[in-house]
């Protein structure tokens, strides 16, 4: 594994020692963890934008790989260069998920720059200052949000629950007509678990914030076997795409889903037009990737007015919203004005910009988070 992360660094150092074609008198190095779709949308949509904005600027963009992996290599490579008191680091913009960007900020690998730039204050969710338990105010501006909500057939759900204590109701009247995929097939079955000890096990706000206190799992035995119970009526679907399949078919009414996937089946048909989304109350989590600029980035001026482009209200409804179907980083009231009517209804029509401000949830801080699906498999699992 270490000696794929060097070659990683080494490929990611090699792109970067090859940048700055002639011709252009500056360099912007963006480094960004994720899928290649992240990639691609520095170097073919943002990059672009931003040079036309920015004569003599050449973005230039490298891929460290999808998950906290990738993330890790950007760490990797910053905590390096400070080690070799590098005066100038190799990157000026960074995009990395939420573990890694605490990590960083801890450390002092990046700079408090959100302050400066003119979308600063656009952020509204809590997740632009606390990061799984790290403070990040200032550090971060969130690139988009992915968010779970549930998913419903309206034709068989006339009244979707609005709490989850009525879900918990709905359920008993509906046996077997609600499913989700537990904690081991996907990340939605995760977040509705952990929605559930926001609602049910108390204090959600110290799960989300710290500081992590080890007896206060022993106060969840209630809600953990109300969840065994509710499980009794419930589907355990094989995963993320198993919720959506088994709602397509009609096989079950109700599930919780990722949203930006959601929406990625109904374009393509795979959906049909009556299925419909709650957040419901307390809520449930989501996550974001954020844009940082590392302490010692050569260009951090640059950085500071690229992260501004990139999360200006445009720019967020355009290449957010409409190319991915995410919720943005800033707050989604700032876009109304920017979206067709179409694109607005299609994303905001059954969870609202207040929806996400109120009841999309940041996931718990690690330890929390562990002692979660640990006392799932034991006390509700098996």
């Amino acid at each position: 594994m270490l000696d794929r992360m060097k070659s990683a660094l080494a490929a990611a150092a090699a792109v970067l020692a090859l940048a700055g074609p002639a011709g252009a008198q500056t360099t912007l190095n963006v480094a960004t963890a994720g899928d290649q779709n992240m990639v691609d949308y520095i170097k073919d949509y943002l990059g672009p934008m931003f040079e036309k904005s920015h004569p003599g600027v050449k973005v230039v963009a490298v891929g460290t790989g999808p998950g906290d992996g990738g993330s890790q290599k950007i760490y990797e490579k910053l905590s390096a260069q400070r080690q070799a008191n590098a005066p100038a680091w190799d990157f000026d913009v960074v995009v990395a998920h939420q573990k890694m960007a605490g990590q960083m900020v801890k450390e002092g690998l990046l700079a408090k720059y959100r302050d400066k730039i003119p979308t600063g204050n656009l952020v509204s969710r809590d997740t632009a200052e606390n990061s799984l338990g790290a403070e990040v105010g200032g550090y971060v501006m969130p690139m988009f949000h992915s968010q779970t909500a549930l998913a419903y057939n309206a034709d068989m759900v006339k009244t979707p629950p609005a709490t989850y204590t009525d879900l918990v109701d709905w359920v008993k009247k509906n046996p077997k007509q609600f499913g989700y995929n537990g904690i081991k097939g996907g990340m939605s079955g995760v977040a509705f678990v952990t929605g559930w000890v926001y609602a049910f096990g108390g204090d959600a706000d110290k799960l989300m914030k710290g500081p992590y206190d080890e007896t206060l799992k022993a106060a969840w035995d209630k809600s953990l076997a109300d969840l065994k119970e509710f499980n009794k009526n419930v589907v355990i679907t094989p995963g993320n795409a198993g919720t959506l399949d088994m709602l397509n078919r009609g096989e079950i009414a109700m599930g919780p889903v990722w949203v930006d996937m959601f929406y990625t089946w109904q374009a393509e048909g795979k959906l049909p037009p009556n299925m419909k989304l709650k957040l419901v109350a307390p809520g449930m989590p989501g996550q974001p990737m954020y844009y940082a600029v590392p302490a010692k980035a050569a260009q951090a001026k640059l950085a500071e007015e690229f992260i501004a482009l990139a999360t200006s209200p445009e720019v967020q409804a355009e290449g957010i919203v409409k190319r991915f179907n995410w919720y943005p980083g800033i707050d989604a009231k700032y876009l109304q004005a920017k979206l067709d009517q179409a694109a607005w209804q299609k994303l905001f029509a059954d969870i609202t910009p207040d929806d996400l401000s109120t009841k999309g949830k940041p996931f718990p801080i690690a330890p929390y988070f562990n002692d979660i699906l640990e006392s799932y498999e034991k006390k509700v699992a098996n």
